[in-house]
């Protein structure tokens, strides 16, 4: 039975400033400030002079993040960017204690700030936009909320404006963003000054030791959220494209994912928080315990090292021979389960320029698929299924209920799904 516990209270603020009208919210800029449970980071939250939200982050009151910009470049309205006033509500802290159904602890606390900043137009369509931010002594989420206003009923993001503008300089551990076909390049360890285009998370380490990770959290609903470096070691979030010149098409009232800033001493403080399983959305499935967590190796790290082959052929990696004898490694050293890629039709030619020629129900003939999940049930291993759809989800999903009803009828109870696609080419229509 878990135990939980929880304390809420008001948490102290400080409001150096707002604008009360449009003329001084663009003259004088607007301050307020709140920390951590433990007064570890402090995040200010201000406007400048033209009205743009902003907002900084210290830690211990060292600059950690330099003032960084906030706002939205809508497709159909203006830019949520300028001649904005701000107003700070009093933080409420929570100290709660949840129970994962699996993971490295568990046991999770859930102590932080939560702070609302509200950042409104004071003219023209008098929009308004809020962020909330949880303040934890190891790091911090922040998420815009959209609420229900006569103004903004539809939102049409084609861009955000959040930065993320490192105080220092350093050393950064980064994959590429929008390279070629994949999101599985090897990761760059180069000068913070240096990034190009980044995926998160992007971890760096300063020149005064801290460790900070730029990361997201319950990203539901919306594109997911790459880096792009600007100037010198400012960065602004850069949203995966959608179907049109929109990123992001919402109906209000809605939030954004949370952008979440893991701040530590050392790469081990890193790895220990906590922040980001909080952060994400609560269990609402219920009773999870079908769900079961295993270790697993397979057939595909073979093509990688060019041993073995996707396609048909004398390299083939996919036989029922090579298979079996994975299936036999795993049952002797304790692996739960066995992924196979390039068990199906339509690895032949150049599958990732449309992923056409891909049949989900038939093995090539060098794989028996009957025989291996067969030997699997006796060897108590799992095998693992495979569906690469070289980014044709039109062409995967005219395919999707009778390739399912053939794993469920093996006994086949884990996919894995692949969208490697020539220059991001997803088709989602036929």
């Amino acid at each position: 039975m878990m135990q939980r516990r929880s304390f809420l209270a008001l948490g102290g603020v400080s409001i150096l400033a707002f604008g009360a009208t449009g003329v001084r919210a663009q003259t004088t800029p607007a301050h307020a400030r709140a920390s951590s449970p433990g007064g570890v980071l402090t995040v200010e939250a201000f406007t400048d002079n033209d009205g743009r939200p902003m907002y900084s982050v210290l830690r211990q009151g060292r600059v950690v993040v330099a003032p960084s910009k906030l706002g939205f470049l809508l497709t159909d309205a203006p830019a949520i960017e300028r001649g904005l006033a701000i107003t700070a509500g009093q933080p409420v802290t929570v100290d709660d204690t949840w129970e994962q159904p699996w993971g490295e602890r568990r046991f999770i606390r859930n102590h932080y700030n939560e702070w609302r900043v509200v950042y409104a137009e004071t003219g023209g369509l008098q929009r308004r936009v809020d962020v909330v931010f949880r303040l934890y002594d190891d790091g911090l989420g922040f998420r815009y909320e959209f609420p229900d206003q006569p103004a903004l009923k539809t939102v049409r993001i084609g861009s955000e404006l959040t930065e993320f503008n490192l105080a220092e300089n350093g050393e950064a551990l980064w994959c590429p963003a929008w390279e070629w076909n994949r999101e599985e390049y090897l990761y760059d360890r180069t000068p913070i000054d240096a990034v190009g285009s980044a995926q998160t998370p992007m971890t760096v380490k300063g020149r005064s030791g801290l460790h900070v990770s730029i990361h997201e959290a319950a990203c539901i609903d919306y594109a997911g959220m790459n880096l792009r470096r600007s100037e010198a070691t400012n960065f602004r979030a850069q949203l995966t494209p959608g179907l049109t010149n929109a990123a992001v098409v919402r109906q209000a009232p809605f939030n954004t994912p949370w952008r979440t800033l893991q701040i530590a001493d050392n790469g081990a403080g890193l790895i220990e928080s906590s922040l980001i399983l909080n952060l994400n959305e609560p269990n609402k499935l219920g009773d999870v315990s079908w769900f079961k967590p295993m270790k697993y190796f397979g057939v595909w790290w073979e093509m990688h090292l060019e041993l073995k082959t996707w396609n048909a052929g004398p390299k083939h990696g996919a036989t029922t021979e090579n298979t079996i004898k994975h299936i036999d490694f795993a049952a002797k050293h304790g692996l739960g389960g066995v992924l196979v890629e390039g068990w199906n039709k339509g690895w032949d030619g150049q599958w990732f320029a449309n992923g056409a020629d891909f049949s989900f129900t038939e093995a090539y003939p060098d794989f028996d698929i009957e025989a291996v999940c067969a030997h699997a049930r006796s060897k108590g291993v799992q095998l693992i299924g495979h569906h690469e759809t070289g980014g044709n989800a039109f062409h995967y999903e005219q395919q999707l209920e009778p390739a399912m009803a053939l794993y469920e009828r093996l006994g086949v109870h884990s996919v894995k799904t692949g969208y490697v696609a020539d220059a991001g080419g997803v088709l989602v229509e036929g």
